[in-house]
């Protein structure tokens, strides 16, 4: 009964993790209209400006394996949370004296620690499943998701009554503050971490599987998924206020409005994701969210009505909604050696978030933002025909293109069945 409650007590607190950052980001984004107002820069200076999220991204995501490998998953909670605890107050400091240099440390120190702290928490939430024998891993990104509902209402509120953004965001900070310590006490320690010495003959044949990782085709096309994905959910949580700011003529809370409509989709997408995925697989699951995203997107960038427009926002936040994490757990089934696998993809799909905002930001100084994304809705059309990637197939039967959908259904049952699972895996690498 002990371990039952530390269990449940364990479970709720990788929930806050996630719920947590979430709430930090959409209180960011909600108030972008107003900071650039402050700092006083141009579209493509707030690009750059952004793109310190994605360096300190890239950084978090790139070190939290090794770690996590070698500390275990506590120790990395905890500093990816501490970091955007203090990355809030930076920001905060940045609004009030308008400084751009303050503000992109700030953000860069955020980007650091969710991409540590996601990680980590990802690897926790595997034990818990683990242990419980029930699905964890998409309630926590839909924890993420209802964050940043929660948050952008909260800023939409505070824009709406004129709330400077430094005093918005210092009780964001305070908030979050509490959360933390209240959570990081139910994470116990050594999930994840290894043994730090190997012998130098165990290091080489550990490093062989990894080179091989680069050369699987299949995964490589996940990794593009991934990557579609990934743009499609960080151009909006990036630009979308100011999109409709200044491409759709909204007021900023307006503009903030419209992204907790996306915002609520994602979450809604997230939490009732695990039905359609049972009933018809990953490969159309996907292509379905493509779908959604491009009409979605299609509507924002050539829709002069207002009111089309905020409305197909909602399209487009269902359909980034799953591509990310249905990707990630392709990858991790695509082949032996499942953690590098699920690094390399999520490496990939960082990418999205290292280029997209000075890109977008770039193009939108010159063409506008509803024309720079254009190039969001052209990748996310092509992962409408890369979904048949996320398939797995049957025992004794590869899984082809035309066959996606069984196939994905196949790789569901797979997953059910642990020893049918393993015999699958095997006939896949005897045939290639």
């Amino acid at each position: 009964m002990a371990l039952d409650l530390a269990v449940r007590r364990r479970r709720r607190s990788l929930f806050l993790f996630f719920f947590l950052p979430g709430i930090a980001l959409s209180s960011w984004v909600t108030r972008t209209p107003d900071v650039r107002d402050q700092l006083g820069v141009s579209t493509g200076q707030m690009g750059l400006v952004l793109f310190g999220l994605s360096v300190g991204s890239m950084a978090g995501i790139l070190c939290s394996g090794r770690l996590v490998d070698r500390f275990g998953t506590r120790p990395v909670i905890a500093l990816g949370t501490v970091l955007i605890l203090v990355s809030i107050a930076v920001i905060a400091i940045g609004s009030l004296t308008a400084s751009a240099p303050v503000v992109t440390l700030g953000l860069c120190a955020f980007g650091a620690g969710m991409g540590a702290g996601e990680v980590a928490v990802n690897v926790d939430g595997a034990d818990v499943e683990r242990l419980t024998g029930t699905t964890v891993l998409p309630t926590l990104h839909g924890c993420f998701s209802l964050g940043t509902v929660i948050g952008a209402l909260a800023g939409m509120t505070a824009t709406a009554a004129s709330v400077p953004t430094h005093w918005h965001l210092g009780a964001v900070g305070l908030i979050s503050t509490a959360i933390f310590l209240y959570a990081i006490r139910h994470v116990p320690a050594g999930t994840g971490a290894h043994a730090a010495v190997q012998h130098a003959e165990g290091e080489a044949t550990a490093s062989r599987p990894a080179t091989k990782v680069w050369k699987d085709r299949k995964l490589l096309l996940i990794g593009a998924i991934v990557l579609a994905m990934a743009l499609a959910e960080g151009s909006a949580n990036d630009w979308l206020p100011l999109l409709m700011v200044d491409g759709h003529g909204l007021d900023a809370t307006a503009g903030s409005l419209v992204y907790v409509g996306f915002a609520a989709a994602m979450t809604l997408g997230r939490f009732g994701g695990g039905y359609f995925l049972e009933r018809f697989g990953r490969p159309a699951v996907v292509r379905a969210s493509a779908i959604s995203g491009v009409v979605g997107l299609l509507l924002v960038i050539f829709s002069d009505n207002v009111a089309v427009a905020g409305a197909a926002v909602l399209f487009w936040g269902l359909g980034a909604s799953l591509g990310f994490p249905v990707a990630l757990s392709a990858a991790g089934d695509s082949g032996p050696e499942s953690t590098q696998r699920v690094s390399l993809v999520a490496t990939i799909g960082y990418v999205a978030f290292l280029v997209g905002p000075p890109g977008l930001g770039f193009l939108g100084d010159h063409w506008g933002l509803r024309s720079a994304m254009l190039v969001v809705l052209a990748v996310v059309a092509a992962a409408i025909f890369l979904a048949p990637a996320v398939g797995t197939g049957r025992p004794g039967k590869p899984a082809l293109a035309g066959e996606a959908g069984e196939a994905g259904e196949a790789g569901e049952a797979g997953e059910a069945g642990g020893g049918r699972a393993g015999e699958q895996r095997s006939a896949k690498e005897m045939r290639s």
